[in-house]
């Protein structure tokens, strides 16, 4: 029997990139996948490239902004399967690149709709279903860009917004670290042979990076009934799982 047979792994910004490659190996696993993103025709392909493998999954076309939106999928999970085992949060953009004072504010905004609101919303929705989880697994995908010592400049939107969603994931591993089987991971790929890194560094050689495929690999690691960290950060580039640490 394949590893995740009968899990139901939800995972967002799944028709590309790393989201694509989590998806993915999912599926390599045997879990039903419930893909969301924003283009219909992605996941169909994503759909198709799963049914290879031997697996399942429910395509879920929706833009992370639209609130309610998440709310019905959290009740249509529970209609059709009343649990959810495992849910990554990948999904995230990368913002204006401008210095602070000069960013709209719609594009604020959005950034942390997206990287922060959305991904909050979905704690509030699915929650729930992965307390019904005999092992409910989850996995924020973040960045270094908001912890890191020495801050880049023109990058604000973005590394407060994953400041923000640490902070997030962080506060849910504790809520439910001894009361309930569910488990939360923090995991940064690092620079990964993505679209978002070619938007940020253009003149990269993206043969110099690692594809995401082993970032998902590992991802796929932490959605297992067996792994049992919670609150943790994984950092791929080192393949450690840190404690977070009080400033020096």
């Amino acid at each position: 029997m394949t590893p995740l047979a009968n899990r139901i792994a939800f995972v967002t910004g799944a028709t590309r990139g790393i989201g694509r490659a989590i998806a993915l190996e999912l599926a390599r696993r045997g879990a039903h996948v419930i893909a969301l993103g924003r283009t219909q025709g992605a996941l169909e392909e994503l759909d198709d490239d799963i049914r290879k493998l031997g697996s399942e999954a429910t395509l879920v076309p929706c833009d992370l902004k639209d609130f309610p939106a998440l709310d019905r999928l959290g009740l249509a999970i529970h209609e059709r399967w009343g649990k959810l085992d495992i849910m990554v949060a990948n999904a995230g953009v990368l913002g204006p690149v401008s210095p602070l004072a000069h960013i709209d504010p719609p594009k604020w905004e959005e950034t942390f709709a997206v990287n922060v609101t959305a991904n909050w919303r979905l704690i509030r929705s699915m929650d729930p279903l992965l307390r019904a989880s005999d092992a409910g697994r989850v996995v924020f995908v973040t960045s270094g860009a908001g912890s890191r010592a020495e801050m880049a400049p023109y990058m604000g939107p973005y590394a407060a917004s994953k400041a923000a969603l640490d902070a997030l994931a962080r506060t849910y591993a504790a809520e439910t670290a001894n009361t309930t089987p569910v488990r939360v991971t923090i995991a940064n790929p690092g620079p990964l042979r993505t679209r978002m890194r070619a938007t940020l560094m253009p003149g990269e050689d993206p043969s110099t990076l690692a594809a995401p495929e082993g970032f998902a690999e590992k991802v796929v690691d932490m959605c297992a009934p067996e792994w049992t960290a919670t609150g943790k950060f994984y950092e791929f580039r080192t393949n450690v799982l840190k404690a977070f640490r009080e400033p020096a």
